[in-house]
């Protein structure tokens, strides 16, 4: 049985201005739920420039309470559009503790749900162990009104045992608000498998659980403040999945984008009875999965 979810994407360029993202994201989703859209789905740390370029103590001054301002902007933008809001805020759990962390509102303004990040990277120009606590939530799919949402973040999208979890918990769907690009002195060549390995590994959860996948990321250039790097150019390419893996719709790279895509939840099923990859598990041999090497 088809069962449209009309989900709207925005893929945005940041300023260090908190208020004018948060405002622009607000008219972009005013435009998307007069679309029709009933999901919305933002970009990783949406509200900021990505300011894990650079380990800076002052840089935790950005962090909010999920008890702030900026959640109760959401909610209200959740409620007065009726639509169900993914955001992904720096959270501020308690003093020396913060957290990379996603917060779904319904669409009559309360919290759904959250996640926190569990998988860190502590990479050149992506130093986000000095600023995130792993999560210690689990992957548990967000129960919304319009579905049950496995949300993950960025990092968490190299990892098929993070997608696997959350679709054997339930989720309807796999989302993943994003910041990643490229850094100047790669070669051409090694941009383009970068982002091709990105794009056909969350693909590879898509056909593997038969679920859709969608996927936000950001744009634009962010210089290092630093200096030590020429900064990163988000390289955009957002981009919705069917459970076959299949392009529902793929952003360009380098320009804002905002859109609506119809995403058939009633799908999945039907997929999964085809490829019965669920079916099939041999559950009792994955005990090693667990372990960090198996020698």
């Amino acid at each position: 049985m088809s069962k449209i979810l009309k989900t709207g994407i925005i893929q945005q360029k940041n300023t260090p201005d908190a208020a004018d993202n948060r405002s622009r994201i607000a008219e972009k989703a005013e435009r998307l739920a007069a679309m029709g859209a009933k999901l919305i789905v933002n970009q990783e740390l949406h509200d900021g420039l990505y300011f894990c370029q650079t380990e800076s103590v002052d840089n935790f001054d950005q962090a909010v309470s999920l008890d702030s301002e900026s959640t109760e902007f959401y909610s209200n933008l959740a409620k007065r559009l009726g639509v169900v809001i993914v955001t992904s805020l720096f959270e501020r759990r308690a003093p020396g503790l913060y957290h990379n962390t996603a917060v779904v509102f319904d669409a009559d303004g309360s919290e759904a749900g959250r996640y926190r990040k569990m998988h860190i990277p502590d990479d050149p120009a992506y130093y986000e162990k000095f600023y995130f606590t792993p999560g210690d939530l689990g992957f548990k799919p967000v129960q919304t009104s319009v579905g049950k949402l496995g949300v993950l973040v960025c990092w968490d999208q190299w990892y098929p045992e993070a997608a696997r979890l959350m679709a054997l918990a339930g989720a309807d769907m796999l989302i993943y608000p994003t910041a990643i690009g490229w850094e100047s002195s790669d070669t051409d060549e090694e941009k383009s498998r970068q982002l091709e390995a990105w794009v056909t590994v969350q693909r590879g959860h898509a056909v593997a659980n038969g679920l859709p996948v969608v996927t936000v990321n950001r744009t634009g250039h962010e210089p290092d403040p630093s200096g030590a790097t020429n900064g990163i150019q988000f390289w955009g390419n957002s981009f919705v999945a069917g459970p076959q893996g299949e392009f529902l719709f793929r952003a360009p790279s380098d320009t804002e984008v905002e859109a609506v895509i119809d995403v058939d939840l009633g799908r999945s099923e039907q997929v999964r009875r085809w490829w019965p990859f669920l079916r099939d598990r041999r559950i009792d041999a994955y005990g090693d999965i667990t372990r960090r090497f198996v020698d």
